[in-house]
């Protein structure tokens, strides 16, 4: 009978250890500042585009993986901004067009090196268009 209790507390205690644990294990999401920001010329002379960029991303191993590929990174954002009209980065829908569209370049340049496993999105924290 001692045994049985026994074994009926050690299973009790060790399941309750386990639940807290799985309850305070959050998956780590970092947002990784692409610095500097980006400052490229579109198709008119003198006119420019200043944007910062920020990237989701969840889970410690795939952090690294994205900070390690970020020249990578920043070459595949510079080439897809550089030569736009600045007409066509007027409107919160233009924005958000450029944003996805964005999201899919870094998405195929983390696929490209490696994989995209962690990145969630892409944000623009700063959007000047001059």
């Amino acid at each position: 009978m001692r045994i049985l209790v026994l074994c009926l507390s050690f299973f009790v205690l060790f399941n309750t250890a386990y639940a807290g644990d799985d309850e305070s294990a959050e998956p780590v999401i970092e947002y990784v500042e692409m610095t500097p920001k980006f400052t490229v010329n579109l198709e008119r002379s003198g006119k420019y585009l200043v944007v910062n960029v920020q990237l989701m991303v969840e889970g410690e191993k795939y952090i690294e993986k994205v900070k390690k590929h970020l020249p990578a990174l920043r070459h595949e954002l510079i080439m897809l901004y550089s030569g736009r009209v600045s007409t066509e980065l007027q409107t919160m829908e233009q924005r958000e067009a450029l944003r996805i569209e964005s999201k899919k370049a870094m998405t195929k340049a983390l696929d490209k090196h490696s994989n995209s496993d962690g990145f969630r999105d892409l944000f623009f924290t700063e959007f000047l268009v001059n």
